[in-house]
């Protein structure tokens, strides 16, 4: 028996950003056993028995050897599964039962998969990526299981080639089967498929709520509500993503990325098309939230990117997971460090946070008596902190609706007529950040705030005046500016008049009410 060396293509992802990896098998004479170096988890370690099987099964079996398969570059961690495909496929070459034609060459086409024992391919997490990392390489063919293809199916200038069993794989490279290339979507078809599990339509009552979402879809600004139980806080909360603006479809890669290497894609679907809106449970840990674990993860920060962060029983959640939130609601990105791992995610998302104003629920109710004494009162709402506070732009005080407006036959305003305001002011706000990295008014620094938003000597005199009363952070300062700039743009004003600041100082006065 002569020694064989074969290659085979695919890829791994750190982070959220895929690299080429190169599968290189060597069959040698010798005890038979398969060896994986390169750095791989025990994933990919037990893969040997995987691709064992699965070769077998498909009556491809050569005579025993002595098998290495090196997984290059060398020192890059690569986990999962995602490489058994690559691995069998190089193996067969090696041991000579598997003998591709020239325009099917292994060393040009990307492969991905998971194998079962007896052959099937399963699919895998961080297709996207991977996908995106091979055509930025030069790749044009992708070798992939066909439940991860649709979710390729928008990346414009690939063949992508499903399968479902390792069989198809070698009949394909063989030149004895033809297999369909997935048919490519264009987002706009995806787009039209999108859907919102609540409207605004089917909100009572709540016209402050409303106006107040409303105000904050268009700028981006985070909100917190505060009211009784049953008063629709997680209801309004819910109907954010139906007024924001669909994603564009580089968000909409961005979004999906992050997902799909959490495994928090659907099986079989495509480009998210419409934006996460995540509510993680108050029990959740730092690492839940932000990302971390033995692997480095992203967590609820990053897969709420593009889209909404819900915190519902705000002061609930454990005071160090709130307290991490601090940094990626500032910078947009989170860093997670870990001793053999290091990754970074975006988290560029709107938190709406929910509470009640005590632990009884009723604290300033018009309709039930609060049964909490005061010291009860200001340890609950302690738990909630003031630089965390001091980074979200809008409060509102959400009341239990009268039974008048729920039997009301007046119909309410629509997701989709919110949403065209909402679309309007946010053109405006793309027009005149053209030159910079924002695309809303939420994103302003200390400096491009004195630059967009200019104050007339009235507006400027009131504002002054609620800060000295409400005594009020520069941070606070600052968001009430850019709270204003974003009501005038609903009304399509240039100028932030009086009346703009007047409704945004509105906005933070809870401040003044619970935690004066």
């Amino acid at each position: 028996m002569n020694e064989m060396m074969a290659k085979t293509l695919s890829f791994g992802v750190n982070g959220v950003i895929g690299f080429p990896v190169h599968v290189e098998v060597f069959a040698a004479n010798g005890l038979p056993m398969m060896e994986i170096i390169g750095l791989p988890d025990t994933s990919v370690r037990e893969s040997r028995d995987r691709v064992n099987a699965a070769i077998i099964n498909c009556g491809r079996q050569g005579d025993p050897r002595r098998i290495t398969i090196n997984l290059a570059p060398a020192d890059m961690k690569k986990e999962g599964p995602s490489f058994d495909l690559p691995i069998a496929v190089g193996v067969m070459m090696a041991i000579g039962t598997l003998h591709p034609v020239r325009e099917r060459d292994p060393e040009k086409t990307a492969f991905f998969g998971e194998l079962s024992l007896d052959g099937m391919i399963q699919p895998v997490n961080g297709v996207l990526p991977m996908v995106i990392s091979a055509k930025e390489n030069g790749v044009k063919d992708i070798v992939l299981p066909a439940e991860n293809a649709r979710e390729a199916a928008c990346i414009e200038g690939l063949r992508i080639i499903p399968v479902s069993y390792l069989g198809e794989v070698t009949d394909y490279l063989e030149g004895k089967k033809e297999i369909v290339p997935q048919e490519q979507i264009p987002y706009e078809t995806l787009q039209r498929e999108s859907i919102f599990p609540v409207d605004m339509a089917q909100i009572k009552g709540q016209a402050a709520a409303r106006r107040a979402l409303e105000v904050a879809a268009a700028g981006g600004h985070n909100l917190i509500m505060i009211g009784v139980p049953g008063s629709g806080k997680t209801m309004l909360a819910r109907s954010v993503p139906g007024i924001l603006p669909p994603l564009t479809f580089e968000e909409a890669l961005e979004t999906t990325r992050i997902h799909s290497i959490s495994g928090r894609l659907p099986s079989g679907s495509g480009l998210m098309v419409t934006r996460p809106f995540c509510a993680p449970h108050h029990s959740a840990s730092v690492a839940s939230l932000v990302g971390g674990g033995s692997d480095a993860k992203p967590g609820e920060v990053s897969l709420a990117h593009n889209g909404v962060l819900f915190l519902d029983e705000l002061p609930e959640f454990s005071r160090n997971a709130l307290e991490a939130l601090r940094q990626p609601l500032e910078d947009g990105i989170v860093s997670v460090s870990r001793v053999k791992r290091q990754a970074q995610y975006q988290s560029s998302f709107m938190l709406i946070a929910a509470m009640n104003p005590c632990p009884c629920g009723y604290y300033g109710s018009s309709r039930r008596h609060c049964r909490c004494t005061p010291q009860e009162i200001r340890h609950y709402l302690d738990r909630v902190s003031g630089p965390l506070l001091d980074r979200i732009d809008i409060q509102i005080e959400v009341d239990s609706v009268p039974i008048e407006e729920i039997n009301s036959q007046s119909p309410a305003e629509s997701s989709a007529v919110v949403a065209s305001r909402v679309s309007a002011a946010r053109m405006i706000q793309q027009e005149r950040y053209k030159d910079t990295n924002h695309f809303c008014n939420a994103q302003l620094s200390s400096n491009e705030i004195r630059r967009f938003c200019e104050l007339s000597t009235e507006a400027q005199r009131l504002l002054h005046m609620a800060v000295d009363s409400m005594h009020m952070s520069m941070r606070a300062y600052n968001r009430i500016l850019k709270v204003a700039r974003t009501i005038a743009d609903l009304a399509g004003e240039e100028h932030i008049a009086t009346v703009h600041i007047a409704e945004a100082i509105q906005y933070r006065e809870l401040d003044q009410k619970y935690w004066r």
